[in-house]
């Protein structure tokens, strides 16, 4: 018998009769998976942000911070920008390096861990006296005019004029709206800000402003003094935060702790997406969906927010009442 000729070969050439193609990865934007397409997407990436972050301040009636005269900072403090000129190094960036051989003790990530105790410290000093409040997270491209804005100040309104405080992230749009709703309705405006590569500017509502220059440390805050998020539309960073809090639950990290997803329109693919592959596939079960409370209501968004403190209060004074006995 005549043996069929082999035209698998290991650079992934088509089969006979086709012309020879090299199988390529592809980006989810559908380029060639090269590191050139890479840089240029990073750097693409950054400048969205940036864009993103200064159209929510324009939107507003504000010059963005990052084209107002003077060195670029995070709060106070000036970025540190001696290694790279094109783009400002953050204290993130440094630590998630690779350390370079033979660097001074104050460069190192031992040293590091010093500044990361000292801004754990820092926000807990800050925050010590918050019992009661919820994380709103959403774009900050978002205007005065987007109905968006009107229900994150709404939401916010609500949850200060039962007694909550509201944090955000500091900056404009979906943020500026949920810490000037918490103010109209009485109550504790703070923001966190995070130290970026330009300077992202903290919005006229927060009242409690801490600058941040590590994102795990900024996280720890908000999930740590809040007993709910309300997720508005917004990108990765908002979508970081959403599973992130998903997660600690879904681990048993903390409890009664409600989701609420803003926008049924524009989580519904997304969910869509979680019901039909995450878990038809069975990467996560059932009851993983009933996690997160979406819906279009400012007041039912509150109303959530509200009962489920409620139950945290119960749930925590009946875990002390057992260590007791």
């Amino acid at each position: 018998m005549k043996r069929a000729k082999n035209n698998n070969t290991g650079s992934g050439a088509g089969v006979t009769g086709r012309k020879s193609e090299t199988l390529r990865a592809r980006t989810a934007g559908g380029k060639k998976a090269t590191l050139e397409t890479l840089a240029s997407a990073e750097t693409e990436s950054l400048a969205g942000l940036k864009e993103r972050t200064e159209e929510g301040h324009r939107k507003a009636g504000r010059t963005p911070p990052s084209e107002t005269d003077g060195p670029r900072k995070a709060g106070a403090k000036v970025i540190d920008d001696a290694i790279r000129n094109s783009v400002p190094v953050t204290e993130d960036e440094k630590l998630l390096q690779q350390a370079a051989p033979a660097l001074d003790f104050t460069r190192t990530d031992p040293w590091r861990v010093m500044r990361i105790m000292g801004e754990f410290i820092e926000g807990f000093d800050t925050l010590a006296s918050v019992n009661k409040a919820v994380t709103i997270f959403g774009s900050a491209r978002v205007g005065p005019d987007d109905p968006a804005y009107a229900a994150a100040e709404e939401v916010s309104r609500l949850l200060a004029e039962a007694g909550f405080a509201v944090i955000t992230g500091a900056g404009p749009g979906i943020m500026e709206a949920a810490n000037k709703g918490a103010k109209e309705g009485g109550g504790r405006s703070i923001g966190c800000n995070i130290e970026l590569p330009f300077e992202q500017g903290a919005n006229p509502y927060v009242d409690t402003l801490i600058n941040f220059k590590y994102f795990f440390v900024r996280k720890t805050m908000f999930i740590k003094y809040s007993s709910a998020f309300v997720i508005f539309p917004g990108g990765f960073g908002t979508l970081d935060e959403l599973f992130e809090a998903l997660t600690l639950i879904q681990t048993g990290k903390i409890y009664q702790f409600p989701v609420i997803l803003f926008g049924r329109y524009y989580w519904a693919g997304l969910m869509r997406w979680l019901q039909s592959r995450v878990l038809q596939e069975g990467k996560i079960s059932g009851g993983d969906m009933n996690l997160m409370l979406i819906t279009d209501d400012p007041a039912e968004a509150a109303k959530a927010c509200i009962t489920a403190y409620s139950a945290q209060t119960a749930a925590t004074a009946q875990r002390e009442a057992s260590k007791r006995r």
